[in-house]
């Protein structure tokens, strides 16, 4: 499949941030030598982030070469929360062997973990509205990222991320962990052999089926009161960026324990599922499909099921059409666990993924009958033509903190899951979730970087290719391929066209 006009016109934006880098810059550039430890600051150590604990611990006692060395939030913790010796500031910073009472090297202001020189990098596994602001501001001062999907809560953030991690020249790898399986790589390198032919619709799914609520599962606990929560922080009303502050105030949204615990049900602090279980899908789909910005999005769903005072919807759908002629469906119930399947359809064949999870068990690919008069819907796949079998299992997590520390090391900003692909993935869902907020469908500005309200153009000028079939290149504003026609007309048709002056246009 062909590359797409913005990631073009982004490279090109890259080479030029790239060039204007000074060499202040340049200079927080560290060649670690080989036994040279990279010290890891954790930022928000929540569920999820003891995972990342979990990962640095195991490769510390390995000798790899890493250890944590400071860890921030603004919830004093509670020691029996989770599988890991809890939760929150002083349980993880016993996990990870540190001295709870070294201000700085444990605290609740993540500006103090950045001040400190030796620390390397940070992990960022905060609530949504706080991802973009902590990573612009470590780079800023000369530590490289480790960031937890969504890279970012708004598009405008996820541009300006992109653009510190450009000027700056630091490493960052975005938490989608499927994109250490080397999967979706297999796929993109099939389609790009052009065995599938052109490829026009990608989909995928992420069904769960929970009767507590989606997200209700973190559970909320007496000790968490504004006396152990820095509440303030949390919000992130007193912090800007972009013009925009972070957060609501404290009378906006006073404190609520359901609000801190189970943040993900409300719009101020992220997207719901758009923007936390779709990232996911749609990160690494993208990927193999060869494509990045979409042009043209639209998303549905709504509250159905789940009235429990969330904001966020239970099931939702985004439609996203590309200029190169293709469409990605992602959608999503919490409230049925049926997946729609992972599928990539060519003309010439249909790449069906296997399994689910960090790392699938690869990919069948089976051919098309393209049939020569009206057909029946198939209700099967056939026997499959071509099998990827996934060499790789185990934990995902572990493997793309590799890639990074690697990465680390080398100078390379080339990771598995770099913030150029996690701009484009957060992008098409966070267009999504805008869309199913305003009742609008929206155009991506790839000159102006930003979401916008789409008019008619988009069908009109695929009516007007339709009727200039000979050179479609030819169509004013068309940015597609260039393979002209795929339908092979049927010798009737050559009976078509307007009769002008009484006239029929296939002769007498």
């Amino acid at each position: 499949m062909a590359d797409q006009t913005d990631r073009r016109e982004f490279i090109k934006t890259s080479a030029v941030l790239g060039a204007a880098a000074t060499m202040s810059a340049a200079s927080y550039d560290r060649v670690y030598g080989a036994n040279e430890t990279i010290r890891v600051g954790f930022l928000g150590v929540g569920g999820r982030c003891q995972q990342h604990i979990d990962v640095v611990l195991e490769m510390r006692d390995q000798k790899k070469g890493v250890a944590p060395i400071a860890v921030c939030d603004v919830w004093d913790g509670d020691p029996e929360l989770g599988s890991r010796k809890g939760r929150g500031l002083y349980p993880s910073a016993k996990r990870c062997g540190l001295d709870i009472n070294d201000k700085k090297h444990v605290s609740k202001d993540y500006r103090v973990i950045l001040d400190q020189k030796d620390v390397d990098l940070v992990a960022i596994a905060t609530p949504d509205h706080w991802h973009a602001k902590m990573a612009i501001d470590a780079m800023e001062a000369g530590k490289d990222v480790y960031c937890e999907k969504p890279m970012t809560r708004t598009i405008g953030e996820a541009q300006l991320v992109v653009d510190a991690a450009v000027k700056n020249n630091r490493v960052m790898t975005v938490g989608v962990q499927s994109m250490a399986d080397p999967t979706w790589l297999e796929a993109y390198n099939y389609i790009r052999s052009g065995k599938l032919g052109h490829v026009m619709q990608g989909q995928t799914s992420y069904f769960r089926n929970y009767i507590g609520g989606q997200w209700r599962y973190y559970p909320l606990k007496r000790d968490m009161n504004p006396k152990t929560i820095d509440w303030d922080m949390f919000l992130g009303h007193k912090f800007e960026l972009g013009g925009e502050k972070l957060g609501p105030t404290p009378e906006e949204m006073p404190f609520d324990r359901a609000v801190w615990a189970q943040w993900r049900c409300y719009w101020p602090f992220g997207g719901g599922m758009f923007t936390d279980l779709f990232v996911h899908q749609t990160t690494h789909l993208i990927s193999a499909m060869g494509v990045r910005y979409p042009a043209r999005v639209t998303g549905g769903g709504g509250i159905y099921l789940e009235y429990d005072g969330r904001d966020v919807p239970d099931v939702a759908t985004v439609v996203a059409d590309y200029n190169e002629g293709c469409q990605v469906i992602i959608s999503a119930t919490m409230c049925n666990d049926t997946q729609l399947g992972e599928v990539i359809r060519g003309r010439l064949g249909t790449i069906k993924f296997m399994g689910g999870g960090d790392y699938v068990k690869g990919f069948e690919v089976f051919g098309q009958e393209i049939s020569g008069g009206p057909a029946k819907p198939k209700t099967g796949f056939g026997s499959p033509i071509f099998t990827y079998n996934n060499p790789k299992a185990g934990n995902a997590t572990y493997a793309l903190w590799a890639d990074f520390l690697e990465h680390v090391r080398t100078r390379d900003r080339q990771t598995l899951s770099t913030p150029e692909l996690g701009a484009a993935a957060f992008t098409t869902v966070a267009m999504g979730s805008q869309s199913y907020r305003t009742g609008k469908v929206l155009f991506w500005d790839s000159s102006k970087r930003k979401a916008v309200e789409a008019d008619a153009s988009w069908a009109a000028k695929l009516e007007a290719r339709s009727k200039k079939r000979d050179k479609p290149s030819q169509i004013i504003g068309w940015q597609g391929g260039d393979s002209g026609s795929v339908v092979i007309p049927p010798d009737y048709q050559k009976l078509e066209g307007p009769w002008v002056d009484g006239k029929d246009p296939a002769g007498a």
